[in-house]
């Protein structure tokens, strides 16, 4: 399979995926969105379902590290960051040669770029 759809790089003929990397503000997202929909939507088990779901999408990204979509396609900020949705979130993540880097995760509803890039003045959305 392509070395650019899988991620595995080849060093001296074996295949080697990325590691995955979580910064620990994505560490702190899952515990937020785990404690909201526990305490505020008062349903631990959709909690633990919700969390699960996601860390089960950004896992994936060790073996396809490209399936997420390109941030700046969609945004007037040139950026290496990539996403992925995972239901109602969406997993913000960089690449490189050896590690796929879980940013942050985010309810989809909020403006993420404003979140992203804070110091940016003039943020729009492409398809605005």
């Amino acid at each position: 399979m392509d070395e650019r759809r899988t991620g595995e790089r080849k060093t001296g003929g074996l295949n080697i995926m990325p590691k995955l990397r979580i910064n620990p503000l994505a560490t702190e997202d899952l515990i937020e969105i785990r404690d909201y929909i526990t305490k505020e939507l008062e349903s631990p088990a959709a909690a633990i379902k919700v969390v699960s779901k996601i860390i089960e999408s950004y896992e994936k990204l060790k073996e396809f590290p490209m399936m997420g979509a390109d941030l700046s396609v969609k945004v007037n900020i040139k950026t290496d960051f990539r996403y992925l949705v995972s239901g109602n979130y969406i997993i913000f993540y960089r690449t490189d040669d050896e590690y796929v880097s879980i940013y942050c995760i985010l309810y989809a509803g909020r403006d993420y770029l404003r979140i992203l890039f804070p110091n940016e003045i003039n943020l729009s959305y492409e398809d605005e």
